[in-house]
């Protein structure tokens, strides 16, 4: 049974400032390999969520380097996997966050931005940690940011991600069971009389 979590925006943003200068030991830096720009907004919503999806080649996952899916570090992919666009779309419907395209007035802290070239293709991706001045702020990695303007990075369009929440497995399997046997509630052992 799925049950629906809150994204937690102030925890996705404390740790976009965290390690926007920085890497977390925990990940693989890809910076040398293709860029860290997603990889880094990956584990922003990862801290806002705590909740991945291990489905082979359509998850959003990362064990290591070598074992990891690809919506984790590539920007199409995180795109597709949290809009549930193309490949995704029955993947969206499970396990781990989604959210949906929208426009500028309607992104928020914690919310992903990624930017585009001429061509129209999209080679960046870009966390929201906040707002001054009319200009939104971002945090990143490749070309490490700490709330930097928007409007001071080149590019031809981008587009906004916002993360409506998070999709989370609850098994109660042993629930009945437990519950007949007046052994768990689930959440803990209950009191004998």
């Amino acid at each position: 049974m799925f049950v629906y979590k809150e994204y937690n925006r102030n925890r996705a943003v404390e740790y976009a400032k965290k390690w926007a200068l920085s890497r977390n030991p925990l990940f693989f830096d890809f910076a040398g390999r293709g860029g860290d720009c997603t990889n880094f907004v990956s584990q922003c919503i990862y801290a806002g969520c705590c909740t991945m999806n291990f489905t082979p080649d359509f998850g959003w996952y990362f064990i290591n380097s070598d074992n990891r899916a690809p919506a984790w570090t590539d920007v199409e992919y995180l795109y597709d996997f949290l809009t549930g666009t193309p490949l995704f779309i029955t993947e969206n419907q499970g396990i781990g966050p989604y959210g949906f395209e929208v426009d500028s007035t309607k992104a928020i802290e914690g919310d992903v931005v990624q930017l585009a070239n001429e061509s129209g293709d999209f080679y960046h991706t870009l966390i929201i940690c906040g707002f001054e001045g009319g200009d939104t702020l971002v945090c990143a990695h490749t070309n490490d940011a700490l709330d930097r303007p928007l409007s001071s990075y080149n590019f031809a369009s981008l587009r906004y991600i916002h993360i409506e929440g998070a999709r989370m497995i609850v098994s109660n399997d042993t629930c009945y069971e437990n519950l007949l046997n007046g052994i768990s509630l689930g959440i803990g052992p209950m009191p004998r009389q």
